[in-house]
């Protein structure tokens, strides 16, 4: 019989998982409760400023979510992304940084924080809380975040050339992944925190209208009776900045929902599709849907929090490496 990981009532009745001591080979200075004596309130600020997001705007929580694997993505968890030089060659304005928002979110945790506890908290620890923060708030799992990064010191937009794309190979997915100390387990997890928020039509046009590439038609992959909906939202000369769910059906809630669309067709971006056309990922995506998954299977929230908890420990800085950005956006 499964036993919930580390089962904590807070506030809610959601499921809190406690993942400090998960895989990865994490960095030994980055710990649980790393501001306990620094800055005690910090988590709390920071989640009230999520909180407050949230409530003004859904969207904010997917986008603060997706805003923390970007960062991890480039040079590590250390908040690079966030860096405005005004520059055309600042990371944040890569190509594969595209449509990345929630920067004015951060900032306001870090103005708040920096009103209390000057120059204690970083901007990296910011990002990684705020997105445990929104995964909660849409429902998802409460787990402890490790914190104790530092800031980089380094923007620099060729350094966002291999991010994870959209129109990636499985092969190439697992590759780029692998590079991060990822697993295959944790590609599949980590993409399914596409169950809430949207997309644009942008990167749907070659999948509904010109796939493969050079030849044409819709991917094949598309389950025929979701077709008429797909196009209806994004027809082919429509409006491409148009915003289509991401997690068919259940696009607000954190839930494993979108892993039951990769295996019955109504995937709707092609990176996660393609994660049923891999033997390994097809695997763990299936291993959710046991018939005795409810009592015996695997955690999918468990799951999740370990991985995000893993990619947190991508290429932190601790210690005397880095810095305390005062303010996110500039060094």
């Amino acid at each position: 019989f499964r036993i919930l990981v580390a089962l904590v009532i807070i506030i809610t009745s959601y499921c809190s998982f406690d993942v400090s001591q998960g895989g990865g080979g994490g960095n030994n200075q980055l710990r649980v409760g790393f501001y306990g004596g620094s800055c005690p309130n910090a988590e709390a600020i920071i989640r009230g400023v999520v909180s407050e997001a949230a409530a003004s705007d859904p969207n904010n929580a997917p986008i603060l979510l997706r805003l923390h694997f970007h960062d991890c993505f480039v040079e590590g968890c250390d908040g690079s992304i966030l860096i405005d030089n005004r520059s055309e060659t600042d990371e944040r304005r890569a190509f594969g940084h595209q449509g990345v928002r929630g920067f004015d979110i951060i900032d306001k945790a870090k103005a708040q924080l920096e009103g209390v506890c000057p120059g204690v908290v970083s901007c990296a620890d910011i990002v990684a809380m705020a997105a445990r923060d929104a995964v909660f708030l849409a429902k998802g799992p409460w787990y402890e975040v490790e914190t104790g990064r530092r800031d980089g010191m380094v923007s620099n937009i060729r350094l966002a050339d291999n991010m994870p794309d959209v129109g990636d190979s499985i092969h190439k997915l697992k590759a780029k992944f692998f590079e991060k100390g990822l697993t295959d387990k944790d590609l599949v997890l980590l993409s399914s925190a596409h169950t809430i928020g949207t997309t644009a039509c942008f990167f749907m046009n070659d999948r509904l209208y010109h796939f493969p590439a050079g030849i044409g038609g819709a991917d094949p992959s598309i389950n025929p009776s979701f077709m008429p909906e797909l196009k209806n939202t994004c027809p082919e000369k429509g409006d491409v900045n148009a915003r289509i769910p991401i997690d068919h059906g259940s696009e607000k809630t954190f839930d494993n929902q979108i892993l039951q669309n990769i295996r019955s067709g109504f995937a709707v971006l092609q990176s996660d599709a393609r994660l049923y056309q891999d033997p390994s990922t097809r695997s763990v995506v299936d291993s959710y849907f046991g018939l005795l998954s409810p009592f015996f299977g695997p955690s999918f929230e468990a799951d999740f929090a370990a991985s995000m908890v893993k990619m947190g420990r991508i290429g932190v800085l601790t210690g005397e490496l880095g810095t305390i950005r005062r303010v996110c956006s500039s060094f």
